[in-house]
């Protein structure tokens, strides 16, 4: 169902990459770039790991391979950041390394990145479906690095009635947002929701 998709939000957005977000990110990627040609005894390290912390963004995004919005919250951006250029600090903390060492490092310190943000991203998201009906939270789009936010849906109720409470509360962020309700969730609409149980109404998100 249309409407559904557009409230959990299964679909990626296209995006440049999430670490460019952070307020710190052009200092510092800007000495990292300014400062490669020190870092090898071989020339052709250079234009290697040159290549690598320019496309940075763009390949973070092609390996995220997330199946929900690259949104992250302002906490979760600044621990990642943290741990990036802590990694990354130590590595130019070295003088020359020798050949092919340096743009290796650089491969393992952009691929921990890509666990960190991936990790950082679904954990919210399972943090806000562990809760009971419709929750936002606020978050940055690593798309254009506005300031965004996720709306789910909590399974987590622990009775009937914060249930019936939950489906109700999502059925008015539907009619909310849409100004309408969808035929395909009339099996959640008023009159179904005297009897409704914790298993009726998960069979019915579920078809839909």
């Amino acid at each position: 169902m249309a409407l559904l998709l557009c409230l959990v939000s299964l679909t990626a957005a296209l995006a440049h990459g999430c670490l460019h977000c952070h307020s710190n990110f052009s200092k510092k990627f800007s000495f990292y770039r300014h400062h490669v040609n020190f870092k090898s005894w071989w020339v052709g390290d250079i234009p290697v790991s040159g290549a690598l912390l320019t496309d940075w963004n763009d390949d973070t995004m092609k390996e995220l391979h997330l199946a929900i919005p690259a949104k992250i919250t302002r906490e979760k951006l600044d621990q990642v950041a943290t741990a990036v250029y802590q990694m990354m600090d130590q590595l130019y903390q070295g003088k020359m390394y020798f050949p092919g060492y340096f743009p290796n490092e650089l491969r393992n310190i952009f691929r921990e990145q890509v666990h960190l943000i991936q990790n950082a991203i679904i954990e919210s998201r399972i943090d806000c479906q562990h809760r009971c009906g419709i929750f936002q939270y606020e978050t940055i789009s690593c798309n254009n690095c506005t300031d965004s936010h996720v709306t789910c849906f909590g399974y987590n109720c622990e009775s009937s009635a914060q249930w019936k409470s939950a489906v109700q509360g999502l059925l008015n962020y539907i009619n909310n947002w849409h100004n309408l309700v969808s035929p395909a969730l009339r099996c959640l609409e008023p009159p179904h929701l005297a009897n409704l149980t914790l298993e009726d109404a998960a069979e019915c998100l579920k078809q839909h």
